[in-house]
């Protein structure tokens, strides 16, 4: 595949002009475009013409938008991705950035109680204001048709106030919240109105035209998740303002339609006014399908485990796709996850057990779905046909295709598993209905054990089987998977069902050392039932579950799971990490981090193609500019941070960290460190106790897997 490069040979930045692709023309003497050279690259298989999209954009003015929409992140600006200023005023650290809507103000809070509205461009304070507030700052926000005159800012005080900034005075202040207020949500439909989280648990709505200076309680997780539950995060989907995203502690994601619940009361309070109703009438705070909730389908599971290890899950910020069809989730404690709003998917171990009775299917949900002769059922929006007949695993791949797989295998014999992960992910980007790429990189997954890998393993293995029932190796990872996952019965039912498909591997080293260990965790499960019920306190029948009510029980069970996770970052440390799309499109994911580095990964393929150090202890903050390749950070340092793609005659970058694999393998670790060991590291403490654990631990899984499993297809 041909590539044109092409070069702006001013030494300017363009940030400083406003961006290259806005005021540059090809006329101007500042650009030289060179002969085509040819540049075969694997990584993406649509050609760019962008000496015709420049003309295209000179002669037709129309085309202007588009074009800037098109070229504003792509991957030659992310590879010259650097550190262009710091902005230095703060003097504690900055806790939130938000662009207005044009991009040419960038405003910043901070622990100094103190906002400041920047000239991103110019690099200059345009103004400061002492907020009111007495503690932290954690949120701004520029309130939407205010000619960016009115500013919200949230804080630790619990208090949330409204400034007017050409003025430099506080207009109102809201004392509705009993505890910290974490993150401010505004909408462009709603341009009086704006939103509050706060870990009281609850989500207030605030008109600026009500005389009253009230809030009104718009939600109370307090009613579903009982007194403990926080309210960490919040934000309104841009192309739907009625949507709103709710993340709180604990790994649900909560959606909520805001006009259904402001019909609903409005017709509760209006039956109530006519009627009388009995004291034992309950009436739902929330109307049934006003709420629907998401999850990375392990979590749930897993949970109980990260308790124990005193490994808290709290979403740390929520936000949606510029398309609004997406949800990003920064999960504390764990990765970063995106969900599709649009063809939503069960989680699969919700889907666990379900037996095939027939080979003609059965019903499920409603829906008759081929039944795949595992064990397992699949919902059918995850059956992929060409034709009326089933794709082959042994379907031939393009020949630069075959070439990545085999780059991938290599990888793989080397025992380098994210390199091998990331080449399969972009094989299945590019051919997604090829069942050898979704196995061999259940197998890299399985082999790597970073956090969530062994149910991403499962996805895969269900989806090699989906396009392949006969895959041998897909079902015997899929028993494996379903072990380490805890699904101990399911496990030695998937395992049965493979003893009876092939029948030459029932007898194999591997199947006996997993019957074994699924037998040994039976045995282990039942002795520890045994004692629970012998025990003269029986502690498990005062769990908190018991207290959570049946319609909160049966939104979860109803959750929609994740369509990509991107890992490599850690977010244990702080509650305001925040996670963002990068792009018009959202092509890329960025994140902050507990190591001081930024991440960016690739939204389809998930494969991480840059890490940047931008704060010497966190990086909390990033916003992306709304229209060019340019991105605001900042963190624990008292400075805000500007960054965007350098000249190409700058060839040193101190700013980039080259070794990637190994410092998402560190962050590994430190996901699974003791706390008491994160806080050291934090501090600057070097634990090394910590290198035994995680992705360098010892790897027994060959022994277990014998030659089902001794090397990918």
């Amino acid at each position: 595949m041909t590539f044109i490069k092409w070069t702006c040979h001013d030494r300017r930045h363009f940030s400083s002009t406003n961006s290259l692709l806005s005021k540059c023309h090809p006329s101007s003497d500042h650009w030289k475009l060179p002969a085509p050279e040819p540049i075969f690259c694997f990584e993406a298989m649509t050609t760019v013409n962008i000496t015709r999209d420049i003309l295209h954009r000179q002669i037709r003015d129309k085309r202007a938008s588009g074009f800037q929409r098109f070229h504003h992140v792509t991957d030659p600006f992310i590879k010259r991705l650097g550190l262009e200023a710091e902005l230095q005023g703060h003097t504690g650290c900055v806790n939130c950035l938000e662009w207005n809507e044009r991009g040419d103000l960038l405003a910043s809070g901070s622990d100094d109680q103190h906002a400041i509205i920047w000239d991103p461009f110019r690099h200059k304070k345009l103004t400061t204001m002492h907020t009111g507030h007495t503690a932290n700052i954690f949120s701004v926000k520029f309130l939407p048709h205010s000619g960016d005159r009115i500013l919200v800012t949230g804080a630790a005080d619990t208090k949330v106030h409204v400034h007017d900034l050409t003025v430099k005075e506080t207009i109102h202040v809201f004392s509705d919240h009993t505890n910290r207020v974490k993150r401010i949500a505004t909408a462009p439909m709603w341009p009086n109105t704006f939103w509050s989280a706060a870990e009281d648990g609850i989500i207030r709505q605030y008109d600026l035209r009500d005389s009253s200076k009230h809030s009104e309680v718009l939600i109370d997780l307090t009613e579903f998740c009982g007194q403990l539950v926080e309210a960490k995060c919040l934000a309104v989907n841009p192309r739907d303002n009625n949507y709103l995203a709710v993340g709180a502690n604990g790994p649900f994601v909560r959606l909520y339609d805001i006009r259904m619940i402001h019909n609903y009361r409005k017709s509760m309070s209006q039956s109530s006014s006519a009627a009388v109703h009995t004291f034992c009438e309950r009436q739902k705070p929330i109307p049934d399908g006003a709420g629907q909730y998401y999850v990375a389908g392990h979590l749930p599971v897993k949970l109980p485990d990260y308790n124990n290890r005193l490994r808290v899950l709290v979403a740390t910020y929520v936000t949606f796709s510029p398309d609004g069809t997406e949800l990003l989730v920064n999960m504390g404690g764990e990765q970063v996850y995106l969900f599709d709003l649009t063809f939503k998917q069960r989680p699969y171990t919700f889907l666990l057990p379900k037996k095939c009775q027939s080979s003609t299917g059965d019903v499920l949900n409603g829906k008759t779905t081929n039944g795949v002769s595992n064990g397992i059922h699949l919902p059918s929006s995850h059956l992929c046909f060409a034709g009326s007949q089933m794709p082959s695993s042994s379907m031939e791949l393009p020949p630069h295709l075959e070439k990545i797989k085999q780059q991938a295998n290599d990888a793989f014999a080397r025992q380098q598993w994210t390199q091998a992960i990331q080449l399969y992910s972009l094989g299945i980007h590019q051919a997604n209905c090829n069942a050898m790429l979704y196995g061999n990189r259940a197998a890299a997954y399985m082999k790597r054990k970073w956090d969530g890998d062994h149910y991403d393993a499962l996805r895969d293995c269900l989806k090699a089987l989906t396009l392949n029932p006969g895959h041998l190796k897909a079902h015997f990872r899929l028993a494996r998977c379903l072990f380490e996952l805890k699904y101990v019965s399911e496990a030695l039912e998937c395992l049965d069902d493979f003893k009876g498909k092939f029948p030459d591997q029932a007898h194999s080293s591997a199947c006996d050392a997993l019957y074994k260990d699924i037998r040994a965790a039976l045995f282990s499960k039942t002795e520890s039932d045994d004692k629970k019920n012998n025990s003269s306190i029986r502690f498990h029948s005062f769990s908190r579950k018991e207290s959570i009510p049946e319609d909160e029980l049966v939104l979860r069970e109803r959750s929609f799971d994740y369509k990509h996770r991107y890992c490599g970052h850690c977010n244990t440390t702080t509650d305001i990490k925040e996670a963002n799309f990068f792009g018009s499109k959202g092509q890329y994911i960025v994140s902050g981090s507990d190591d001081g580095s930024f991440f960016i990964w690739e939204k389809e393929t998930t494969n991480l193609v840059r890490i940047l150090q931008g704060d010497e202890s966190i990086v909390n903050c990033l916003q992306p500019h709304p229209s060019y390749c340019f991105l605001a950070t900042s963190g624990i340092d008292p400075v805000v941070r500007l960054w965007n793609p350098r000249p190409e005659t700058e060839t040193e970058n101190g700013r980039v960290v080259e070794d990637m694999e190994g410092a998402a393998q560190a962050n590994q670790r430190r996901m699974n460190a003791d706390p008491l060991e994160v806080m050291l590291l934090n501090m600057g403490y070097r634990i090394t106790g910590l290198q035994g654990v995680g992705p360098d631990a010892s790897d027994d899984e060959d022994s277990s897997e014998g030659q089902v499993q001794c090397r990918p297809s």
